[in-house]
């Protein structure tokens, strides 16, 4: 564990990863090339259905100075450049999309021993401000995420958490949608010498008086094979296999039935990672 409390986006990032990292039901190639100028190229393609989508990613590191340059299949162009550490525990970042003029945005997070903070702002006449904030340690954090729309005068977004970890027990209380939605998580390291964790997630909505309780657990066969399964209160069941077939290498394969349905077709999904 680190020293400080992270940013907002770490609450409960454990048991998110755990339950929903790697399952997908589309098949995706991603193939990632580096020169001996430091240049790293990734193309990534993805499957979904009947629609075929995909985009490459330049990315040239310069010191302290990271840039990105990404197009996609519909001629977008994704820019972003990260300047980290221009003063100690501080990283700033710059990113805008082509064509849209309205998507520039300046953003810049500070990690403290006993704070995290992360402040954006659009670069429009009537941006929207972004500010999320955690204080505490690595043991206890508090957090609060918001959005502020300079045109309306209105917040659009209101989010809470609080955090408490130890060794091996990680849980997670976050309040979302301007109250409306509360969410409990719950992440178990079990061992570590095989990776093997079990984690819960528990949501529930006001506004439809919906609950939503998801189980998950993970555990690695040998060195390079790790197994996912999960779980939820409507009957959908998923599990996984990856395995690093070579280092940073990864091929998945992951499947999806739902229990209340059996007469229906399991969604399968494949995906394979080249790295060098």
């Amino acid at each position: 564990m680190g020293k400080g409390p992270g940013l907002y986006t770490e609450i409960g990032k454990k048991a998110r990863d755990l339950l929903y990292k790697d399952y997908q039901s589309d098949h995706k190639l991603t193939i990632t090339s580096c020169s001996p100028t430091g240049v790293a190229i990734t193309s990534s393609g993805t499957k979904k259905g009947d629609i075929f989508v995909a985009d490459v990613n330049t990315q040239l590191k310069n010191k302290n100075i990271t840039t990105d340059v990404k197009i996609d299949t519909s001629s977008n162009l994704f820019v972003t450049v990260t300047v980290d550490e221009p003063a100690p525990g501080l990283k700033s970042i710059f990113s805008f999309k082509v064509p849209d003029q309205r998507s520039g945005k300046v953003e810049l997070q500070y990690l403290h021993d006993y704070a995290g903070i992360s402040t954006s702002i659009g670069l429009t006449a009537n941006p929207i401000v972004n500010f999320s904030g955690t204080i505490g340690t690595n043991v206890v954090a508090l957090g609060t995420d918001l959005s502020f729309d300079t045109k309306s005068g209105n917040f659009t977004k209101c989010n809470a958490g609080v955090s408490f970890c130890n060794a091996d027990l990680i849980a997670s209380l976050t309040v979302n949608d301007k109250g409306d939605a509360v969410n409990a998580s719950y992440y178990h390291s079990v061992n570590l010498l095989t990776n093997t964790a079990v984690g819960a997630e528990v949501t529930h909505s006001f506004s439809t008086n919906q609950n939503t309780l998801t189980l998950g657990a993970q555990h690695k066969l040998d060195p390079l094979t790790t197994v996912k399964a999960r779980v939820n209160n409507f009957g959908k069941a998923s599990a996984l296999i990856q395995h690093e077939w070579r280092p940073r290498s990864l091929f998945t394969i992951s499947g999806e039935v739902d229990t209340k349905a059996v007469d229906k077709t399991a969604k399968v999904g494949l995906a394979l990672a080249l790295k060098p």
